[in-house]
């Protein structure tokens, strides 16, 4: 299994992973604790944002091919949001991608932009397909599925006990 080199990079987007530090702590729980953004998670964490973080550490150190990246734009930087590629839950090595963008960052591309820089590098670490879960009625989110290319699959109850629209994109066929 390939693992890639660097971090994601987009020409607009640095992502880097989430820290400890105050100023993340203090954006991962603005993030966090808006209903307008858990309600298409099925609530906010059950931890706190320090334990939240040292989860996220792990799966990179599980799999270094995946992680959870704080997406920072701009200059001086701001923290947009989240992008994930882990590991899906009960899953055979299936990896989902996952972004979760604070309202004042919606609208702007930097979901799909981020989604798009970590599923490229899954790929080239030699991931054979991801899937992004969406609860119903997230229009939002299945815009950026579209976006990234991913075919829909239909309402499936495969990995988090409740109906999901699930999208799936196969990595491309390199030929020598």
């Amino acid at each position: 299994m390939p693992v890639p080199d660097a971090l994601p990079r987009t020409e607009r987007l640095r992502l880097r992973p989430w820290t400890t530090r105050r100023d993340d702590l203090a954006r991962l729980t603005d993030l966090y604790g808006r209903p307008e953004v858990t309600r298409w998670l099925g609530g906010g964490p059950s931890v706190t944002p320090v334990e939240l973080v040292q989860r996220w550490q792990q799966i990179g150190v599980a799999d270094p091919r995946l992680g959870v990246w704080a997406i920072e734009t701009g200059s001086p930087s701001r923290i947009a949001g989240t992008v994930l590629l882990k590991p899906l839950p009960g899953g055979i090595g299936e990896v989902e991608v996952a972004w979760h963008l604070h309202p004042d960052s919606w609208g702007c591309g930097y979901a799909t932009e981020a989604a798009h820089a970590v599923i490229d590098r899954a790929f080239s670490g030699g991931v054979p397909e991801v899937y992004a879960v969406v609860r119903p009625g997230n229009t939002a989110s299945v815009a950026v599925c579209r976006r990234l290319g991913m075919q829909p699959l239909g309402l499936l109850r495969r990995w988090y006990d409740v109906e999901l629209e699930t999208h799936r994109l196969i990595a491309p066929v390199v030929v020598d």
